[in-house]
């Protein structure tokens, strides 16, 4: 029931839910008080809503979202309850006094003095923004002073509201004691420290504290990268929850050839990158893209398909490919749109394939096959489990953009695998990964997920109590204490190594001290791979996990898994590279043979109905190799949807690297041609000699890589 009101009420966890009830009836009990009129417990409702407000405040929680909507947002809860104190001194007689007048007048002027805190606040953090956000840029050309302290300009409206709390306590001291004295002393206590704000906010739009104008900070750019000359590009744009979708390429582009460089267009996206010492540039403006020196760029890649592309697919003196963020039999693998680009870069054969098929406009020569390098860590497996319960990884993919019942198995089937699994003769661990998209357009979606988390929670709590598992318990508990000991360390360290210049800094003044420090980065990576391991032992191996989040990263829960369930999505095409075996949800119910005939990646897959009665089959599979029936198949398709093994996947991303920068200089330099042949009236322009075909083909051999489809998310 708990968990219902939690999903009713949009709220993150129990705690908000508490406190969310407690505004919700602290304020009709505010009223009450006023109008009865019993001091104490205005003063026990008033406590309750100031603490409910403040925690959810905090929590950043989506009710108080709902609440601006509503057109209660936090100055009005704040307002309603000054005009509840003054009802309340009202019926307790005091409408007459002077301390009545003393108190209408001073919030009054409490109010008036909000008006100039919130332009001041807005004014300073206007004045410091920046055209561009960077991170390993060289910004020393231009000045960027330090940022207001965080205590003056985070939440500033929040903070200034708060100081009512003195002339509230005040009030409620002298209407109780009789003693004015307090009433005014509270007043005055809010009015001082109300103008006290203000007047430290003033220093702030001096102009040596504000950032430079923006011509002056694009000048800087430009002369940065013209120094820099990047000549590959990674462009991105979307949301913050699709951040995995460029962080997954940023450890490739980290070991390509040239000068990689990273362009951004939402700064929501910044703080969600990944560490990296690439040269990042985070660029709001279309017009200031479009206007930024990118000359000696050859190479763009786009990492998903979306409107912003346009900025940079307009460069003509650069080649564009496509590479997405994942390989799949999704339709989005084949979107048309894909026609824009010189080349599509794909994983293996099959992403060659599936665009012939789609019969999209997108030609076979423009399709190169480079394999997965984000595909690395992924360990492959010994064929048999590493303890003696196993381990099964559900990462079901989201809804999707429209109502196709084969975007996910979560709404038609996410509930029985759960169920089979958590009840199968042979006790499994189950690990729910649930896809970060989930619940965002369907909210049938994100109920589900709860109920599954429910459902993984109460399987916890019985086999905890399970005849025997007590002693397991109680023998593993100091290891799992000591691990989550590790994990908070480690966390604390990296907190340390992540943060680039002094804490409160905004995101101008972190453009500034960004620059990366290899030795940092180096040791960020270390402890990254240390808090996985630890994550792991903080837990038993028989003990179910729901993981959600960046961390542990996908591919760590691939390495924890003996088997794995999923959908149609790059996620069954990348676990496929761990050699172990998988089942695949037929959520659309097109039957077996032709589930198999439109999905590559099934071929090797259990094929599992809504029911989930197949998964008996892939259990036996994952207990006992010698009934594995798959396994060949398994490893032919890991050749066909992933590429060779040789070369490796780095060696031929960075050849089509080489073989497209050649393209793109070979074209730019032919326009060159041709261009100062027109300034010269009488000449022909230089032809190019015909092709050798035979010198061609011996050229693409050495150059071009094997490659394959860069697919899409899952």
């Amino acid at each position: 029931m708990i968990s219902t009101a939690i999903r009713l009420a949009r709220v993150g966890s129990r705690a908000e839910l508490a406190a969310a009830a407690l505004m919700a009836l602290g304020y009709p009990c505010v009223m009450l008080a006023a109008l009865i009129p019993n001091l104490w417990f205005f003063a026990a409702a008033c406590a309750a809503t100031y603490g409910a407000d403040r925690f959810l405040h905090q929590r950043n929680s989506y009710l108080i979202n709902r609440l601006n909507k509503v057109r209660a947002g936090l100055s009005i809860r704040f307002l309603v309850r000054q005009l509840l104190l003054v009802l309340l001194l009202a019926r307790m007689g005091l409408a007459e006094e002077p301390l009545f007048y003393a108190a209408v007048a001073g919030f009054l002027l409490f109010y008036g003095l909000q008006a100039p805190q919130g332009a001041l606040a807005t004014l300073i953090r206007l004045r410091r923004a920046m055209p561009v956000v960077t991170r390993n840029v060289d910004l020393h050309a231009v000045r960027i002073p330090d940022a207001p302290p965080n205590s003056l300009v985070s939440r500033s409206a929040e903070k200034m509201l708060h100081l009512d709390v003195f002339a509230l306590a005040g009030l409620l001291v002298a209407a109780r004691s009789g003693i004015d004295l307090y009433g005014y002393a509270g007043l005055g206590l809010t009015l001082v420290l109300g103008l006290v704000y203000i007047l430290l906010l003033v220093p702030y739009l001096r102009r040596s504290r504000r950032v430079p104008p923006a011509p002056a900070v694009l000048g800087a750019v430009d002369n940065w990268l013209r120094e820099y000359q990047p000549s590959v590009v990674l462009y991105f744009s979307g949301s913050k929850e699709s951040a995995y979708q460029v962080n997954m390429w940023l450890e490739t582009l980290e070991q390509s050839e040239g000068r990689p460089l990273v362009v951004l267009r939402e700064q929501a996206i910044m703080t969600q990158l990944g560490p990296t010492w690439l040269p990042v540039i985070c660029v709001p403006g279309g017009t200031h893209l479009m206007n930024m020196d990118l000359s000696t760029v050859r190479v763009a890649l786009y990492a998903a398909n979306v409107g912003k592309n346009i900025h940079l697919l307009r460069v003509p003196t650069m080649k564009h490919v496509f590479i997405g963020h994942g390989d799949s039999d999704k339709i989005a693998s084949v979107n048309p749109f894909s026609k824009v680009y010189d080349e599509v870069w794909t994983a293996g054969r099959a992403g060659r394939d599936r665009y012939a098929l789609a019969d999209v406009g997108v030609r076979d020569d423009d399709i190169v096959e480079v394999g997965r390098p984000q595909l690395a860590p992924i360990r492959t497996g010994t064929g048999v489990p590493a303890h003696p319960v196993p381990t099964i990884l559900y990462a079901p993919t989201w809804e999707g953009w429209d109502d196709n019942p084969g975007n996910t198995s979560l709404l038609l089937a996410g509930e029985n695998i759960v169920k089979r699994l958590l009840n199968a003769e042979k006790p499994v661990r189950v690990i729910y990964k649930p896809h970060p998209f989930t619940g965002i357009r369907n909210k049938k979606a994100k109920t589900v997920h709860h109920r599954i988390t429910a459902m993984i929670e109460a399987a916890n709590t019985a086999r905890a109590a399970e005849p025997g598992r007590a002693r397991e318990v109680a023998d593993a508990e100091a290891g799992q204490t000591a691990a989550r000991a590790e994990l908070t360390r480690i966390e604390q360290t990296l907190a340390t190594l992540t943060v680039t210049g002094r804490s409160g800094g905004d995101e101008s003044e972190e453009s500034r001290v960004s620059l990366a420090d290899p030795e940092r980065l180096e040791r960020a990576k270390t402890l990254r791979a240390e808090w996985n391991d630890a994550y792991w032992r903080t837990f038993g191996r028989w003990e179910h996990r729901v993981v959600t989040g960046a961390q542990p990263r996908l591919y760590d829960c691939f390495n924890q898994s003996d088997g794995m369930v999923s959908d149609i999505s790059s996620v069954v095409s990348d676990f496929i590279a761990s050699g172990k075996p998988y089942a695949v949800t037929d959520s659309a119910q097109l039957g077996a043979e032709e589930f198999r005939r439109q999905n590559t990646a099934v071929r090797a897959a259990v094929i599992l109905s809504n029911s989930a009665a197949e998964l008996d089959e892939l259990l036996t599979a994952v207990a006992d190799p010698a009934a594995d029936r798959l396994a060949p198949a398994r490893r032919e398709l890991k050749t066909y949807l992933l590429g060779p093994d040789e070369p490796t996947s780095i060696q031929q991303f960075n050849a089509a690297v080489t073989a497209l920068t050649a393209k793109a200089e070979a074209r730019n330099t032919g326009v060159a041609q041709r261009l100062s042949a027109q300034e010269q009236p009488g000449t022909e322009p230089e032809r190019e000699p015909a092709a050798d075909p035979e010198a061609a083909e011996a050229a693409a051999e050495t150059t071009e890589p094997n490659g394959a489809e860069t697919p899409v998310a899952r």
